[in-house]
């Protein structure tokens, strides 16, 4: 993957200490799938508020409450720090340099279609102001962000983008690597983008 200027490549840049994980921990979680329309709070402690989004569609498999045991695997061989929320999947917070830090999702679950079996790495980079709908103006920036993507595209959900990249369920631990790598860097830069000054996923 061609490095963004500025930050550091691939797994050079780790997760944020306690402090973040704290934070994570007492963040709300995301919106209940068992509760339609239900949208994700933010934290008004100033910590970065969880926002991943509720997935109506059937996902393979039951997730365990401790999340898939092979990818705890390569996530703790990469080094990474990490929550599991309550849907099994792991919640990771990076920090990106002295100012910014990005959470990233890496789901649990998988998704199968003929042949192909795929796992989802989220990274939120905007929420509407009203949980509703993306105004005009972002959600076209989005897709021609998309357009130029190497790697994954946006999607919108309770009024939250999502950068989501889409890899091999059964993918290396370095494709794994370099898929988070540039989830977070790509759903960091839009936030920057779109929200100037703000830091909230």
């Amino acid at each position: 993957m061609r490095p963004i200027s500025g930050f550091p490549t691939g797994s050079t840049f780790r997760l944020a200490g306690a402090a973040l994980l704290a934070a994570l921990a007492a963040a709300p979680a995301w919106a209940d799938p068992a509760k339609p329309g239900a949208s994700a709070a933010t934290s008004t402690d100033g910590t970065k508020a969880a926002a991943k989004p509720a997935r109506e569609d059937k996902a393979e498999g039951a997730a365990s409450k401790d999340g898939d045991p092979a990818l705890r695997a390569q996530l703790q061989a990469l080094g990474y720090k990490y929550e599991v929320d309550e849907d099994g999947d792991f919640v990771l917070t990076f920090a990106l340099d002295e100012q910014r830090s990005q959470m990233a999702y890496v789901l649990s679950r998988t998704q199968r279609y003929g042949s192909l079996k795929v796992r989802e790495i989220w990274s939120p980079a905007y929420r509407s102001a009203d949980r509703g709908a993306l105004p005009a103006a972002v959600a076209n920036r989005l897709l021609e962000d998309g357009q130029l993507s190497k790697l994954g595209g946006w999607v919108s959900q309770d009024g939250v983008a999502v950068f989501v990249v889409k890899l091999d369920a059964d993918a290396s631990q370095q494709t794994l690597d370099d898929a988070i790598d540039y989830a977070v860097r790509a759903a960091d830069q839009m936030e920057a983008e779109l929200t100037p000054g703000q830091d909230e996923f």
